[in-house]
């Protein structure tokens, strides 16, 4: 199946989530930013309240793109003790790392949220969305994130995935939903029609509207 857009793809995983509908436990994490405009459509349809989870890893300085570890809302951080010990990476310069990530991630909260507080996953069951999870590594630092939370659930959820992805989540979470596990997968983007990159602005429409209609 490919999706119309993020749009149809949230009111399709919604049906695929509809057993957390209604319940006054449940909370709505979206990944930004193009899990909001998804996890928005889940949250309409579970009357459950929506709210950012912003990850940002931690990179060795000199090969950025190698993790480790991540920071996330909330102030947790996660430390991949296998990269640090192996290329015996000082406490000091992950703090140094951990410090400017940290100002980057309170400066998306701070743009997408606005003075609106985060919202508390302790004891409650937590829904991690994105619109997709091609390796899965900022899902997986997310759940390990909101893990520190003491959350009572943590489920993992998105439109499309590779199935390995999928199968690798599923020991570090309580629950998976995916709705389309394509073999080959490629990309995330090749299973949408259009997948028009989400802009912070519609981030934090999404957000502030989801806010007024569980108010109402």
């Amino acid at each position: 199946m490919r999706f119309q857009d993020r749009t149809e793809a949230g009111r399709i995983l919604a049906e695929r989530l509809a057993e957390y509908k209604n319940r006054h436990d449940v909370v709505i994490l979206a990944l930004p930013r193009g899990g909001v405009p998804v996890a928005y459509e889940v949250a309409q349809a579970l009357n459950a309240p929506l709210d950012v989870f912003v990850v940002r890893k931690l990179g060795v300085p000199g090969q950025e793109e190698l993790a480790m570890g991540a920071i996330a809302s909330g102030g947790v951080r996660v430390i991949n003790e296998d990269v640090a010990q192996l290329l015996r990476i000082p406490d000091e310069m992950i703090e140094e790392v951990a410090e400017k990530e940290r100002e980057e991630l309170e400066r998306r909260e701070r743009l997408y949220r606005g003075e609106r507080p985060g919202l508390d996953a302790r004891g409650r069951v937590a829904i991690l969305i994105d619109d997709g999870l091609a390796t899965g590594s900022t899902m997986r630092a997310a759940a390990a994130a909101v893990r520190g939370q003491q959350p009572a659930r943590i489920v993992v959820a998105a439109p499309v995935a590779a199935a390995s992805t999928c199968d690798q989540l599923r020991s570090a979470v309580d629950e998976v939903v995916c709705v389309e596990t394509p073999e080959p997968f490629y990309a995330i983007s090749l299973w949408y029609r259009d997948f028009t990159q989400t802009t912070d602005d519609q981030v934090r429409e999404l957000l502030t509207r989801g806010a007024k209609s569980i108010a109402a």
